[in-house]
């Protein structure tokens, strides 16, 4: 009998029968509180019905057309809108299908653009898991080891991770850009450096939102030497934050910037936006792909950004963040097996820490199986699996919050009281 590969492990048990909002039904007959929508996927919620009606009426009308070939009226809608909400400057776009190919085709972009081989990545990164995305994420050896050799050309630069330094945000963003440009003076020199790649937010790194000083430093170092700097929105974007890019929490503006995830709703479709000038600097033919544009996907997009700006959803992320940060740190000051709890917006990590300081993996990992017992999905992430992440849907509620916050606090009392 054929079966799933063994290497997919599923971090719950639930096979789903159905869904809606923020709920998922699964085969066994119970419903569960969703915090994870898919990875920070179903931004409007599971199903919302202007998604479910813009798919369907374009599944007859075309489903596929090769956007090289033929254009379609979603891909040139949803690129106006797009547009919309896009940073200043940011007006020529390429799609593809998953961040992945987005995340490779600005290194492309770059190297081509500034005729530079090097890229300087940043601890704790997440940006794929093609050979070269999979080069470029340091947050955690699992997504590139075992398939050397990597890609050279990839340089990494601590990330201001305060928490673990042990330290004032202030003072690891001082510590990072010093060796930053430490980096710079002895590994990468600016002249063979084509791009900064960095999340407004890291995602599988643990949950953790890069400090606004820190990006304005980054901005100010690529003006000064010629360098790109590519701001990987893929997890963080499209309201993910309380802002419609995890990068407006400060004050730069990106030279490419990537989406992904949450732009369609559940269906697969990527985007990297740049200047038309720096576009114009890619080699010709370097930009392409079978599905990349995929009108079905195109028109979910469209729907999607649509919803986000008619019901607030961006706003509402915010509110509901505030509101789950609020309620998740009353758990922390409960359980000090909680050593931290951080996030912009719906985008929350929460870090379990041995009394020693260490990180507690084995903790974490408890309470996220033990939220599935009390109704309420969640993940984990970070490079030693020490923090839950939650992830609700644009579209939740005050009353989905406090019941998201109500169990996730009785698992991890559950689990604290077994230990």
């Amino acid at each position: 009998m054929t079966s799933l590969s063994p290497l997919l492990k599923q971090a719950t048990p639930v096979v789903v029968d159905h869904a809606s909002g923020s709920w998922i039904h699964g085969t066994d007959g119970e419903e569960y509180l969703d915090f994870t929508t898919g990875i920070g996927v179903t931004s409007t919620g599971h199903c919302h019905p202007r998604v479910v009606e813009a798919a369907r009426a374009q599944v007859g009308r075309v489903i596929h057309a090769q956007y090289t070939t033929v254009l379609h009226p979603p891909l040139l809608e949803l690129t106006e809108k797009l547009g919309e909400v896009l940073p200043a400057g940011l007006d020529s776009v390429f799609y593809a299908n998953s961040g992945s190919e987005a995340v490779e085709a600005s290194l492309r972009l770059s190297r081509m653009a500034t005729g530079r081989p090097n890229v300087v990545v940043f601890q704790g990164g997440f940006h794929g898991r093609t050979v070269a995305a999979a080069t470029m994420t340091t947050a955690g050896t699992k997504f590139s080891a075992g398939f050397s050799p990597l890609m050279a050309g990839v340089h990494m630069a601590p990330f201001p991770y305060a928490y673990r330094y042990g330290c004032d945000v202030e003072t690891a963003v001082e510590f990072c850009l010093r060796e930053l440009d430490y980096l710079l003076a002895t590994r990468t020199s600016p002249a063979d450096t084509a791009a900064f790649l960095i999340e407004p937010a890291l995602g599988d790194g643990g949950y953790i939102p890069t400090p606004p000083a820190f990006l304005e430093g980054l901005r100010e170092r690529a003006d000064r030497h010629g360098i790109v700097l590519v701001v990987d929105e893929v997890q963080a974007g499209c309201g993910r934050t309380g802002r419609f890019w995890g990068h407006e929490h400060s004050s730069i503006t990106p030279d490419v910037l990537l989406t992904a995830k949450g732009l369609a709703s559940g269906f697969p479709i990527s985007a990297m936006a740049a200047s038309t000038e720096l576009m114009s600097k890619g080699w010709p033919g370097s930009q392409g792909g079978t599905y990349g544009g995929n009108a079905v996907a195109a028109a979910a997009g469209c729907a999607t950004l649509d919803v986000i700006r008619e019901e607030n959803l961006v706003e509402n992320a915010r509110q509901r963040g505030e509101q789950l940060l609020a309620g998740i740190r009353e758990v922390q000051a409960a359980h000090p097996v909680i050593g931290d709890v951080r996030g912009h917006g719906l985008m929350m990590g929460i870090e379990f820490t041995a009394p020693d300081g260490s990180a507690d993996a084995s903790t974490a990992a408890a309470v996220q199986q033990a939220t599935t017992g009390h109704g309420l999905l969640t993940l984990t992430c970070g490079p030693l699996g020490n923090v839950v992440r939650l992830i609700p849907a644009l579209v939740v509620t005050h009353d989905e919050i406090d019941t998201g916050v109500q169990r996730f606090a009785a698992a991890v009392a559950e689990v604290v009281a077994a230990a």
